[in-house]
C-alpha cells in the first residue's frame, strides 16, 4: 500500500506514513489486510444465540433446535474435514441410531462432536475452552441442576460462531 500524500511504499500493517505522518484511509488499510483470495464462497452463520434458540425452540416444539444441531454438525464437516480428515455423522442419522441403541450412541456422538469442535477451536488459535468435558459436565451431569444443558448449548453456539467467523475470513 502506498501513502496517499507522499507516495512512498508503506510496510504491511501500518495505517500511517512514517515519512509525512499522514493517516491513511482506514477502509483501504482494512481491505489490504484481509486475505481476499482465500475467502470461501460459502459464508457460514455467526450470529446464533441461546435466547433465539430457546424462543424458537418453544414456538416450533423443538424442531428449531434439531435443525440448528443438524446444521452445526454439517458446518463442522465443512470447516474441519480437510484438516482432521474426519466426518461427523449428520445429526438426524445419529438421532435415529440413538433410539436403536437405547440412547447409548447419543452419548458417544455428542462426546466426539464436542471434542472435534474443541480441537478445531484450538487449531484456529481461539482462546476459548470447549470440548468433550463440557458435554459431560454441563450437558449430562449439569442436567441435574436443570441449567446445565443450557450452559452447554450456549458454549456450543459460541464456539461454532467463533469457528464460523474464522472460516468466513480465512477459509
Amino acid at each position: 500500500m502506498q501513502c496517499q500524500n507522499c507516495g512512498i511504499e508503506l510496510a504491511p500493517g501500518t495505517a500511517y506514513c512514517p515519512n509525512c505522518g499522514a493517516m491513511q484511509n482506514i477502509q483501504q488499510y482494512v481491505q489490504a489486510q484481509q486475505p481476499v483470495a482465500s475467502r470461501p464462497a460459502l459464508q457460514l452463520p455467526t450470529e446464533r444465540s441461546l435466547l433465539k434458540m430457546i424462543f424458537l425452540g418453544i414456538i416450533t416444539l423443538g424442531i428449531y433446535a434439531i435443525v440448528i444441531q443438524s446444521r452445526i454438525s454439517s458446518e463442522i464437516n465443512i470447516v474441519a474435514s480437510r484438516y482432521d480428515e474426519k466426518r461427523t455423522i449428520p445429526f438426524l442419522a445419529a438421532f435415529w441410531i440413538m433410539y436403536i441403541t437405547f440412547f447409548i450412541y447419543g452419548f458417544i456422538w455428542n462426546h466426539q462432536f464436542s471434542e472435534r469442535i474443541g480441537t478445531e477451536l484450538r487449531r484456529r488459535g481461539h482462546n476459548y475452552s470447549f470440548g468433550a468435558s463440557d458435554y459431560w459436565l454441563w450437558g449430562v451431569l449439569g442436567s441435574l441442576i436443570i441449567v446445565g444443558p443450557f450452559v452447554y448449548c450456549y458454549k456450543l453456539l459460541k464456539s461454532m460462531n467463533m469457528i464460523n467467523a474464522s472460516y468466513n475470513i480465512y477459509g
